[in-house]
């Protein structure tokens, strides 16, 4: 368990998995659904959206998650359509972060290489580079239209209802299906999650001094 875990990675990780159940728990709400936060779940607080086996394993394999936010469909106006659109804020908060740290970025760090590693401004820098990256990691990863994932239920409201029925049908073996994504595509999935991440810093129009910043943040 190293510096750049404890210091840069798990504030980063907690911080996108609150942000991200956060922007569900909001959508349902405004939309109709008080569900979230009578359970106390509308909070930025990340304690409230921690779940036991996601964090112990944070630790273990810097892989984890946050409890689902709870949402009855049966507070929606129209449930299928109301169901994409708080699906969907979950990984559009992410990208909107991972903007926010690339402009924050831009805006701070002109003379990269001047700054002293390990630094405050060393840590700062890196923290925003990992904001971007995990903010973009967790927005590609959550829309994959398989269940649990948002993007099956992005995927379930755009599909004509019957075939909609059919596909919701399949939720069971959901996380069969992910676990053996991992087993057996974990080299197509890794490709598939950092071609988004490779396509968003080269938006970023990043100066060779800012991406400096980034290779050194990637590659401590």
């Amino acid at each position: 368990m190293n510096y750049e875990f404890l210091i840069i990675l798990v504030p980063v990780i907690l911080f996108s998995l609150t942000i991200h159940e956060y922007a569900h728990a909001l959508v349902a709400y405004r939309l109709g659904d008080d569900t979230a936060k009578r359970q106390g779940r509308l909070s930025l607080n990340p304690l409230v959206h921690l779940d036991v086996l996601g964090t112990l394993l944070l630790f273990i394999v810097h892989f984890g998650w946050a409890k689902p936010v709870p949402v009855d469909p049966r507070n929606f106006r129209n449930p299928k359509k109301d169901m994409l659109m708080v699906a969907i804020a979950g990984p559009i908060s992410n990208i909107l972060t991972a903007i926010a740290a690339a402009v924050i970025l831009k805006a701070l760090f002109e003379n990269f290489a001047a700054i002293p590693p390990g630094s405050g401004a060393d840590v700062a820098a890196r923290m925003l580079v990992w904001f971007m990256y995990i903010g973009i990691v967790l927005a590609v990863f959550n829309m994959i239209p398989v269940p649990p994932l948002d993007g099956s239920r992005v995927l379930y409201g755009l599909l004509p209802d019957s075939l909609a029925y059919r596909y919701a049908r399949f939720e069971t073996y959901g996380i069969f299906i992910l676990f053996a994504f991992f087993l057996f595509g974990g080299q197509f999935l890794g490709y598939f999650i950092r071609v988004p991440v490779v396509i968003f810093i080269q938006m970023c129009n990043f100066s060779p001094s800012e991406l400096e910043i980034v290779i050194r943040a990637m590659n401590p």
